[in-house]
């Protein structure tokens, strides 16, 4: 299978991945359609396909195709029309001691025990736990995309990286981990807020969230975030 992703048109051939374990739901059976990763094109492509609803992990850009489930939704925040409510309001205010610094996406020891720290405490009994070096570069980072890390920083300390790739339209968040021994600062959203705020500074006009699952108790957590859109029957619509 072939997909032209305009503009301008771009051939990239499509594979649809074997039935794997649903990772938001373990009783489900997943499925994604993947641009081919070793397609020259796949810098110029990323940023449609991720209008069309794919994402990027590691080198791969990929959407769910799941056959029995649609509960996996793109998602992304308008940032022009972005206004912060009264309980992100306070997020900015805990965590206005935070030195906030913008940094090209590079494997660095002090970033990799982060990640396995959070990994440790929120995936602890999962296929992510006890992550190595390699599996940290390989995840967050890919040879061809544009990525930074956006680094949150306590008296030179780090509590949080969010992993973000930089578009013409936008910024996508791909990945945030934060010290766990933190839970109070809400560091995770405080890392949507800084990227809407980049963006904004920027002028590109969406930061992309990627899935929104109804009810899940992991991912719900986007509809809280104010100018959200999604993607439906392949068109972007205001949630309501």
């Amino acid at each position: 299978m072939t997909m032209r992703v305009p503009p301008p048109e771009i051939p990239i051939r499509l594979f649809q991945t074997q039935l794997h374990e649903c990772g938001y739901y373990p009783e489900r059976q997943a499925r994604n359609l993947v641009l081919d990763p070793h397609s020259p094109y796949l810098a110029q492509a990323y940023a449609n396909a991720v209008d069309h609803g794919f994402r990027r992990s590691s080198g791969h850009i990929y959407r769910p195709h799941c056959p029995d489930c649609d509960a996996c939704t793109a998602s992304r925040i308008e940032v022009q029309h972005f206004q912060p409510d009264r309980s992100q309001r306070r997020c900015l205010a805990r965590n206005a001691d935070l030195e906030i610094a913008t940094v090209p996406a590079r494997p660095h020891e002090e970033a990799f025990d982060l990640y396995a720290r959070y990994l440790d405490s929120r995936h602890g009994d999962g296929p992510m736990a006890g992550p190595t070096p390699e599996d940290f570069e390989r995840f967050l980072i890919s040879r061809w995309g544009r990525t930074m890390f956006i680094e949150l920083r306590l008296e030179q300390e780090l509590l949080a990286v969010a992993v973000t790739d930089v578009m013409p339209q936008g910024l996508s968040a791909v990945y945030t981990f934060y010290a766990p021994e933190h839970p109070r600062r809400g560091l995770g959203t405080f890392a949507i807020l800084q990227q809407i705020a980049l963006a904004q500074r920027r002028n590109l006009a969406f930061v992309y969230l990627g899935y929104w699952l109804p009810g899940h108790p992991k991912m719900d957590y986007k509809r809280r975030f104010s100018a959200l859109q999604i993607l439906r029957e392949g068109r972007w619509q205001e949630l309501r």
